[in-house]
C-alpha cells in the first residue's frame, strides 16, 4: 500500500492540472493544506483520482464526486475533468457505475476484477459501453452536487468549455434511472440492489436483509482487500461470500433492477438525490431552463423520506427492507446524512441533532467525529470497516448539515475535528470514532479532498464558500460574482 505522508509534503504543486491554483493560505511547504493536495497529486492518474493507490486502483463513483469537490480549490480544471472521466463511462440507461477500471491495473489488484464483472457482455441489455470496462452496480448520487460546486469555483472556465451543457444531460439521465428503474418499492425513494451500492458497505444495517443470500463458495473468489488490511478491520468471510453472491447473481440476470432478493431505501442515499436534483434545478437554471419541475420533485421525495423512513421513537432516519416491507431497527450514520436537508421540518432536524449527541453517537462527548454505527448496538465494533469507525465524508455531510440548521457551533466543533485527525492520521480512510486512531488505507482520496474543501469554508476565511443553500428552493440567485 502506497501511504501519502511526508513524502507528500512539498508545498502546493502548479501541475496538479490547468486552471487556476489556490495556494497554501498560510505560505507553509509542510502545511496541512499543501500535505492535502499533495495527496491529490499522488493519486491523480492522469483523467481521475484514485481512492487509493493501493487498496483501491480504480476511479469509484462517489468518491470523485467528493474528490471533485475538493479539487475546485485547486484546480477547476481538473475538478471538471474528474467528472467527465466517470460520466463517460455512463450506460445507456442511464446508471453511473460505482467503479470504472484502469486497464493498466492488474486483475489481481483488486477484486471484483473486470472479469467478474464482464460488463460489456453481460450488461448490453442495459447500454454498458464497450470501450471501458465497468462494475454494473451503482453509488449515491452526489455527482449534481458535485458537479453545480465545480461550475461554481469558476463559472468562466466552466461556460467556455460548456461543462455544464455537456454535463447536464447524462447528469439527467442518471437522475431519471434512479426515480424510475430504482422505485422497487413503490413509493417514490430509490433502492439499492446491493450494500455497495449504498457506500457504507459493511453496516450493519445490511445484516436482516442479507442473511437473505447464501454466500457464495469461499474457493470461488480471492479477496484482495486482505493483502492491504487486517482480517480483524474487514468484513467478514460469511458477508463477504453474501456480497459475491449478490453482485453474481446481478450480473447473470443481466443487471435487470426488480428481481433480486436485495432490495433496500436507505436514508442517505435518497438524501443525496434530492440534495442533486437541487443542484440539478441550478444547472437547469444556469443553462437557461427554470428548473422549477426538479425542485418540485426534490420536495415529493422530502415528503417520501419522511413518510417511508422516519421513525419518531429514535428519533432518525432508518432504511427499508423493500423485500420485508418494514424498518430495519439499526441506527447508523445514514439516518443522520439527511439533515443536510435545509427543508427538513424543523422538528425532525431538532430530534437528528439530539440524537447526534446522544448516548447513541455521543457526538461532543463521547466522540469528536461521528461513528458510522450505533455506540450502543450489539454489532459495534470501533474498527471494524463501517460497524463503527468514523469516516471523513459522511462527517463532511453531517457538519454542512449542522451548519443548514443553524448548529453551528456544534458544526465548527466536528469541522475541526476533522481537519485535526486528517492532520494526525495522515488522511486516513477511517478512523477509530474513541481515539482518532487512523485505519484503513493513508493517503485516502476523499479525506485529503474533503479536508481541502473544510479548510477553505472556515468561518471568516471568506474563500469558496460552500453555499449550503445549493441544496435549498428558496435560494433564487445565480452565482455569486
Amino acid at each position: 500500500m502506497r501511504a501519502s505522508g511526508p513524502q507528500s509534503a512539498s508545498g502546493p504543486r502548479e501541475n496538479v492540472g490547468s486552471g487556476p491554483v489556490v495556494y497554501d493560505p498560510s505560505g507553509s511547504a509542510g502545511s496541512l493544506h499543501a500535505r492535502a493536495a499533495g495527496v491529490l497529486a499522488d493519486n491523480w492518474t492522469g483523467t481521475s483520482t484514485v481512492p487509493s493507490r493501493g487498496l483501491y486502483p480504480h476511479q469509484w463513483s462517489w468518491d470523485s464526486a467528493f474528490i471533485a469537490i475538493g479539487l475546485r480549490h485547486l484546480s477547476p480544471l481538473r475538478a471538471q475533468t474528474e467528472l467527465e472521466t466517470l460520466l463517460g463511462a455512463q450506460w445507456a440507461d442511464g446508471r453511473i457505475p460505482h467503479i470504472v477500471f484502469n486497464p493498466s491495473v492488474p486483475l489481481d489488484a483488486y477484486f471484483p476484477s473486470p472479469d467478474f464483472w464482464r460488463s460489456s457482455a453481460a450488461g448490453r441489455a442495459a447500454g454498458a459501453p464497450r470501450t471501458v470496462q465497468t462494475s454494473g452496480i451503482v453509488q449515491p448520487p452526489v455527482h449534481s452536487l458535485a458537479a453545480w460546486l465545480v461550475h461554481r469555483s469558476d463559472p468562466g472556465l466552466s461556460r467556455a468549455r460548456g461543462f455544464l451543457t455537456r454535463a447536464y444531460p447524462r447528469l439527467a439521465a442518471w437522475h431519471r434511472y434512479l426515480l424510475h428503474r430504482r422505485d422497487l418499492g413503490g413509493g417514490g425513494l430509490a433502492s439499492v440492489v446491493h450494500p455497495w451500492e449504498q457506500g457504507m458497505d459493511n453496516s450493519p444495517v445490511w445484516d436482516a436483509p442479507l442473511s437473505r443470500i447464501a454466500p457464495a463458495p469461499a474457493h470461488s473468489f480471492r479477496r484482495a482487500d486482505l493483502d492491504h488490511g487486517t482480517p480483524e478491520d474487514r468484513p467478514t468471510a460469511l458477508d463477504y461470500g453474501r456480497y459475491v453472491r449478490l453482485a453474481a447473481d446481478y450480473r447473470d440476470g443481466g443487471y435487470a433492477d426488480g428481481a433480486g432478493a436485495f432490495a433496500v431505501e436507505d436514508p442517505a442515499f435518497n438524501a443525496l438525490l434530492i440534495a442533486s436534483e437541487h443542484a440539478l434545478a441550478r444547472i437547469a437554471r444556469e443553462l437557461g431552463a427554470t428548473g422549477t419541475a426538479r425542485h418540485a420533485r426534490a420536495e415529493r421525495l422530502t415528503a417520501a423520506l419522511m413518510d417511508r423512513l422516519w421513525d419518531p421513537a429514535k428519533g432518525m432516519f432508518l432504511c427499508r427492507d423493500v423485500r420485508e416491507g418494514a424498518l430495519v431497527p439499526e441506527r447508523s450514520v445514514s439516518g443522520l446524512v439527511p439533515l443536510l436537508l435545509p427543508a427538513l421540518p424543523r422538528q425532525i432536524a431538532a430530534a437528528l441533532v439530539r440524537t447526534l449527541r446522544g448516548p447513541h453517537f455521543g457526538l461532543g462527548g463521547a466522540t469528536r467525529l461521528v461513528p458510522s454505527y450505533d455506540l450502543l448496538g450489539e454489532a459495534f465494533d470501533r474498527h471494524r470497516y463501517w460497524r463503527g469507525p468514523a469516516w471523513f465524508n459522511t462527517g463532511w455531510l453531517v457538519e454542512r448539515g449542522l451548519g443548514a440548521h443553524g448548529e453551528q457551533a456544534t458544526a465548527d466543533a466536528l469541522r475541526e475535528a476533522l481537519v485535526v485527525t486528517a492532520d494526525t492520521t495522515d488522511f486516513a480512510e477511517y478512523v477509530d470514532p474513541y481515539t482518532g486512531e487512523g485505519c484503513g488505507a493513508l493517503g485516502f482520496g476523499w479525506t485529503a479532498a474533503l479536508t481541502l474543501d473544510l479548510l477553505h469554508d472556515r468561518p471568516g476565511h471568506g474563500v469558496s464558500p460552500m453555499g449550503i443553500d445549493t441544496f435549498d428552493k428558496r435560494d433564487k440567485g445565480g452565482d455569486r460574482r
